[in-house]
């Protein structure tokens, strides 16, 4: 024989996917294709899915991390639009990373202006929750 064709009783290795590799979960060969067909550049390193896959996953975990603690605060099981919203907006970092963004069905976080809040009243004089701003000082040119 030649030596052509299958070998008879050999062992091949499974093959390893990138994503397994580098041991995410986001899907890095698909991630790959979309880099090619959005014709973002006209090469895509083999090192840049990767990269980016791993950005992704971990975006997702910090989002979906905080929006079930904002899910189990409300007693819940599951995670709503209304959680997300709740997790991002906040947090400092991930709300100015969405700022632009709208969620359906989010609402909007809870906040009474201070102004509208009732006056406290005490015995020995009238004082507000929140005092006012202080006052500016005048500049030599005001007096």
């Amino acid at each position: 024989m030649s030596g052509k064709g299958k070998a008879k009783g050999g062992s091949r290795a499974k093959a390893l996917t990138r994503t397994k590799k580098a041991g995410l979960q986001f899907p890095v060969g698909r991630i790959h294709r979309y880099l090619k067909k959005g014709l973002y550049s006209e090469r895509i390193s083999g090192a840049s899915p990767v990269y980016l896959a791993a950005v992704l996953e971990y975006l997702v975990a910090e989002i979906l991390e905080l929006a079930g603690n904002a899910a189990r605060d409300n007693q819940k099981s599951r995670i709503i639009p209304r959680h997300l919203q709740l997790a991002i907006r906040n947090d400092e970092e991930l709300n100015k990373l969405l700022s632009k963004v709208t969620i359906a069905q989010g609402g909007v976080l809870p906040n009474i202006h201070h102004t509208l809040l009732p006056k406290k009243s005490g015995k020995k004089g009238e004082e507000e929750v929140f005092p006012a701003e202080p006052k500016a000082k005048k500049t030599k040119k005001e007096k």
